[in-house]
């Protein structure tokens, strides 16, 4: 189907809508769509394949903020109903997912899925219809240099800006002291790739010399090859570009020949509540970025945690948060311009709304710019006796940086 018919479509569907009832957008009494009407929010997410381990931690992250607000009544006085869809992990299928959510399912609103590979094909189908796209897991360039006007990341910093208080620390060590060789590894995906080049590109302007750069395929299980790389490097650093698993056996390997740098970070796997167990339990000193912390003073974030951990028996995660995050903002904006339908007048009301304000989130306060990116920074966690903590930057402190990193 063209684009073309894609709007004519959703035109005609628009137009008969009207002619049935009052826009969701209207401001006269009894404008508003029955109460008995659920907002219906379409997601396509990976609950299997690759990206499944993120990916169910975004639905449950989706499903406590939709229990929430029902639970205080709804939006607009309606109750939300979330319809999730599996993508797979693949890029095509949440092409499809996304235009059978939109076009044919005819749902109020979408949220976002996880991972960059999957938002920018969505957020392309979503633009296409002129919809609002807030998602929680596109931080890599690429998704703001596609030229999307109604794309918002919902988290505090784009990936190249991960490890921002890890450059300035590790530059303001003494030069006899800090790191002075760097081993990189990185999947082959812009998020991965992101957040490690992120790095490379400030300490190498200190003049931290790169030794080893290795991009493996996303599906990628033995790391034997890439681990005696850096093993033979010496390096002093090693930086990994990771999702969870491939973390996870990258790591392993790296312990099975011995390679004992001084320090190691890695993205998104040490955060994940089952890395500790994966890892062997030897986690001391691995450093990762984050946007959420559960001890957070931020508005609003000691009810999700309570109200998480009570849902599913555990307390949230980054990925959790991110969702959570993205309901947030979603439903500031659905309340300020009070409205929530495919009607081309209220999604530009609500893509308007976000573009001039901030909104308060359990990750702090989010405001953007014209392209969607948050303007923020991420805290940098690192193990330390046996939990994860927040390190940097030191107004966050929830224990000193350890280095150099105790043998794993």
């Amino acid at each position: 189907m063209t684009r073309t018919h894609r709007l004519h479509g959703r035109i005609v569907v628009s137009t008969l809508a009207l002619a049935l009832t009052a826009s969701a957008c209207g401001s006269g009494p009894g404008s508003q769509d029955s109460s008995d009407d659920p907002i219906v929010i379409g997601v396509s997410l990976p609950l299997t394949g690759d990206f499944s381990e993120p990916g169910k931690g975004v639905e449950r992250g989706y499903k406590a903020w939709a229990k929430i607000v029902n639970d205080e009544g709804g939006l607009l006085g309606r109750k939300v109903e979330l319809k999730i869809l599996d993508d797979q992990s693949n890029a095509d299928r949440v092409v499809s997912d996304y235009e059978q959510l939109i076009g044919r399912d005819e749902v109020d609103l979408v949220f976002g899925p996880f991972s960059t590979r999957l938002v920018v094909p969505s957020a392309r189908v979503a633009e296409e219809y002129g919809m609002l796209f807030v998602e929680p897991a596109g931080a890599a360039p690429e998704v703001f240099e596609q030229g999307f006007e109604n794309l918002f990341y919902a988290a505090p910093a784009v990936a190249d800006d991960h490890y921002n208080h890890l450059a300035e620390y590790i530059l303001a060590m003494p030069e006899s002291e800090r790191p002075r060789t760097v081993a990189y590894a990185a999947m082959d995906d812009p998020f991965a790739q992101g957040t490690a080049y992120g790095l490379k590109e400030k300490l190498e302007k200190g003049g931290i010399r790169t030794v080893v750069d290795e991009v493996y395929p996303p599906n990628t299980t033995d790391f034997g090859n890439i681990a005696a790389k850096i093993a033979d490097s010496g390096a002093d650093m090693v930086v990994g570009g990771t999702q969870y698993q491939d973390g996870v056996n990258l790591i392993v390997a790296l312990q099975q020949l011995d390679y004992q740098p001084k320090m190691a970070a890695f993205s998104t796997a040490p955060t994940e509540p089952e890395f500790a167990k994966a890892i062997g339990n030897k986690t001391e000193g691995i450093l990762a970025p984050t946007g959420y912390t559960q001890k957070a003073d931020h508005p609003s974030n000691k009810e999700f945690v309570e109200k998480y951990t009570e849902q599913f028996g555990k307390a949230p995660e980054e990925d959790e948060a991110n969702a959570y995050t993205t309901g947030q903002v979603v439903a500031a904006a659905v309340e300020a311009a009070k409205c929530a339908s495919q009607d081309p007048d209220c999604q530009g009301k609500l893509v308007e709304w976000l573009r001039g304000n901030t909104v308060q989130t359990v990750v702090g306060p989010l405001k953007w710019d014209g392209k969607g990116r948050p303007q923020s920074a991420h805290m940098i966690q690192q193990w330390v006796d046996g939990e994860i903590q927040i390190v940097l930057p030191e107004a966050q402190q929830e224990a000193d940086p350890v280095y150099p990193k105790p043998k794993w």
